[in-house]
């Protein structure tokens, strides 16, 4: 059997999510091949030559693949199809786009949110915002799944001595095109590649006093911001900025909840990290059942106190 990756990417580097879609793919199959689709994208291509683990790279480049639009994409990876056991994608935006259109195509079910690989064709994924955890056993004869990339760790980059094979860029149907891209420029880390995130809920009741609180204290620990999405849905930050069952999953090494009561979908989104850290002024609130540290404590004042510290301690 043998698996194929499809890569997540901006023509110009890999994202992290595929090096962990790698991982994944190895618990499928013991062969791994990489398809990186794009645009002027030798350098992702040259790049996925050195991953640990990937036994071929599939490189097609054409306009037509530029911005990852699903249905050209899917047409790429259909023209292959047959070669593989598993298609795999990381359960990121990119992924959650494409993989059903190529599952309906190929007339299989897709299998989303992979966690575990318990053989080639058995999987664990969650369900019930993370409340219950599903065994699925699929017969389908090719395997279409998005993984859970916090739950398969990174593989590594080593000689890049793998083979890149040119494929013919596949005719796009010309269902969709591209109209532009709008992203948020920041030097923070991305949110779910960070070793700490702080994040706040609807607790601090404004947008000025979202960046007023969080801010600082993520400045103090080089923090990516998150947010719940009941602080989303009430304007204080972006919608990227969302973590939970409708956002984004992090699984951080330190993950520090300000103002939030822990609501299932934020923490399905969130229970992966390694400590969490509650600020609360409510003894009741459901994030404390989830929290490796809670500081029962009104977050106006706890929190510029901790932010204050943390800069006497970096001055010192």
């Amino acid at each position: 059997m043998t698996t194929l990756v499809i890569a997540d990417h901006d023509n110009h580097a890999l994202q992290s999510a595929t090096l962990h879609t790698v991982k994944a793919a190895r618990a499928c199959a013991d062969d791994v091949h990489l398809l990186v689709a794009g645009n002027r994208s030798e350098a992702v291509a040259k790049a996925a030559s050195c991953l640990q683990g990937v036994g071929r790279v599939l490189h097609a480049d054409g306009p037509e693949l530029e911005h990852g639009l699903a249905e050209p994409l899917a047409a790429q990876v259909l023209a292959i199809a047959d070669r593989y056991s598993h298609i795999v994608f990381a359960t990121t935006a990119f992924g959650k786009n494409a993989a059903p259109r190529i599952a309906a195509r190929l007339d299989v079910a897709q299998i989303s949110d992979v966690i575990d690989v318990v053989n080639p064709a058995t999987f664990r994924r969650p369900i019930y915002a993370g409340n219950a955890i599903a065994t699925v056993e699929s017969t389908d004869p090719i395997k279409v799944l998005t993984v859970r990339t916090t739950s398969f760790p990174a593989t590594s980059a080593g000689e890049c001595s793998v083979e890149i094979e040119q494929l013919p860029v596949a005719a796009s149907p010309g269902k969709s095109r591209f109209v532009g891209l709008e992203t948020t420029k920041t030097d923070r880390p991305e949110l779910t590649a960070a070793r700490v995130v702080v994040s706040g809920g609807r607790a601090l009741g404004s947008q000025e006093k979202f960046d007023e609180v969080i801010t600082p204290l993520a400045d103090a620990l080089d923090a990516a911001i998150g947010a719940s999405r009941a602080a989303v849905d009430s304007g204080y930050a972006p919608n990227d900025l969302q973590v939970g069952q409708t956002g984004k999953i992090v699984a951080p090494e330190l993950y520090i909840a300000v103002g939030i009561s822990g609501a299932i979908q934020h923490l399905a989104g969130m229970k992966e990290s390694k400590v969490i850290v509650a600020i609360n002024k409510d003894p009741e609130a459901p994030i404390f059942s989830m929290a490796d540290y809670g500081l029962e404590a009104d977050l106006f004042a706890a929190v510029p106190e901790l932010t204050r510290a943390l800069g006497e301690r970096r001055r010192a």
